[in-house]
């Protein structure tokens, strides 16, 4: 289906926010000024890491959930209330098991009324459409996954939404059966066989999002925003092995493991590229939830190949973006890595780091603990004013509480008692609850 070139929009979001109030009156950022257009004639990607609020914008856009601030534009009418016309397929099928195929895609078109013969033959086409004839009437528990996300599809398709919304679809599914499915959703999308006008794509692939999307939306977070807005103007069906495939699959993940760089789009009127700028720093350091452990793997696996660019390594290990960008994330901010250009190398500090023997190992990172981890500096501050050198949890997570919320205040907590107690910055009595320094403790350099 060719990408859609007139000025009409189906959503538009203009300056919207999402924050989260807490018990102590703190709100929490989720999102912080989104303005995205979403076309007929187009699919979008949503993509960035977990965190960055790709989930809460698409469930805004359905109307699940409100904006705190902005609007929510739909065929040019602010949006209240759910949105008419958006249908979601979640990751998790959301089937009911005591309902047949057949009544589970009916289910939206019940909520939306009208004559049951009607509910019936719209529900049996998008069966057959969707290649689930002839299971109309047995259970989610005799489908394999696949068929059951199918099922998902047609319940989706069958109250014909304007837009359909996909939250990982493909991710808890195997590569084979999600690979498959990805090709025949875009098949029925470009041979005009289903009747949506365009598609959001909650992802976390790049891969997934270059060979579907007509538009990336690359988010960042802490809070989340957007960060780039790509077109994708090669044609389907897109080669893997193509340069200008794989050159587009590159700039995205220069942009997702480069923090510090912001991705500006150029007026749709100009024929300029993207040029890259420097972003304002997140207002709060967030630390990656890794061990010290994965950060050492990752040093020297880096030291034992000559592969430097960032994605091929990912690809060559079978580490998907949301399993190596934290740890990347967590040398970077240790200073053990630099990346240019989607090429991660080693740092200085980082060849001292793998040579060295355990005790050394943990000096270094003892001195860059205490030299970028915000963090860690804090409550080994607090831990030297108290004359018993020792802090309840609780004064950490109420600091912590003013910036995140309590369920990622206390990942920050663990992540930083993790990383302390590794170079013995610090001890952790979990019975008592409490942080505190050893008597006897490494001299700090």
């Amino acid at each position: 289906m060719p990408v859609n070139t007139t000025t009409e929009h189906l959503i538009v979001l203009r300056g919207v926010n999402k924050s989260y109030g807490q018990p102590n009156g703190q709100q929490i950022a989720i999102l912080e000024n989104i303005s995205l257009e979403l076309r007929p004639g187009e699919i979008v990607a949503l993509l960035g890491p977990s965190g960055s609020g790709k989930s809460t914008l698409m469930r805004m856009i359905a109307g699940l959930i409100p904006a705190t601030q902005g609007e929510v534009i739909y065929h040019n009418r602010p949006l209240v209330g759910l949105n008419p016309g958006v249908a979601i397929v979640f990751q998790s099928f959301a089937l009911y098991p005591w309902l047949t195929v057949l009544e589970n895609v009916e289910l939206g078109l019940k909520a939306k009324g009208g004559p049951s013969d009607s509910r019936r033959e719209k529900a049996l086409r998008m069966i057959d459409i969707i290649g689930l004839d002839g299971f109309e009437n047995a259970y989610p528990k005799e489908l394999s996954g696949g068929m059951r996300q199918r099922v998902g599809f047609a319940r989706a398709l069958a109250v014909e939404p304007e837009l359909l919304c996909m939250d990982e679809p493909f991710s808890a599914l195997d590569v084979l059966t999600a690979e498959n499915l990805r090709f025949e959703l875009l098949d029925l999308w470009l041979e005009r066989k289903i009747p949506t006008q365009a598609i959001l794509i909650v992802t976390h692939g790049i891969e997934e999002a270059v060979i579907l999307a007509d538009r990336i939306i690359v988010l960042g977070r802490n809070p989340g925003r957007i960060r780039a807005d790509l077109p994708v103007t090669l044609p389907h069906y897109r080669d893997r092995k193509n340069p200008n495939f794989q050159a587009l699959v590159d700039q995205v993940y220069k942009i997702l493991t480069n923090p510090d760089l912001e991705t500006i789009e150029p007026p749709a009127t100009t024929t300029s590229t993207s040029t890259p700028a420097v972003a304002e720093p997140p207002k709060n350091q967030s630390l990656p939830s890794v061990r010290i452990g994965s950060i050492a793997g990752l040093l020297e696996l880096l030291e034992d190949r000559n592969e430097r660019d960032l994605y091929r390594l990912g690809q060559e290990l079978q580490l998907e973006i949301d399993d190596i960008l934290p740890i990347v994330e967590a040398a970077k901010l240790m200073n053990f890595v630099e990346l240019v250009e989607g090429d991660i190398s080693l740092t200085p500090i980082a060849e001292k780091f793998i040579a060295g023997g355990i005790d050394e190992r943990k000096q270094i990172v003892r001195s860059q603990l205490l030299d970028k981890i915000r963090l860690v500096q804090q409550i080994y501050r607090l831990l030297e004013a108290k004359r018993n050198q020792r802090i309840p949890e609780e004064l950490v997570l109420d600091i912590l509480e003013n910036h995140f919320s309590p369920e990622e205040a206390q990942r920050q907590l663990n992540t930083a008692i993790d990383w302390g107690r590794y170079a013995e910055i610090y001890s952790y009595d979990e019975p008592a609850g409490q942080i505190f320094l050893e008597q006897v403790a490494i001299a700090e350099p």
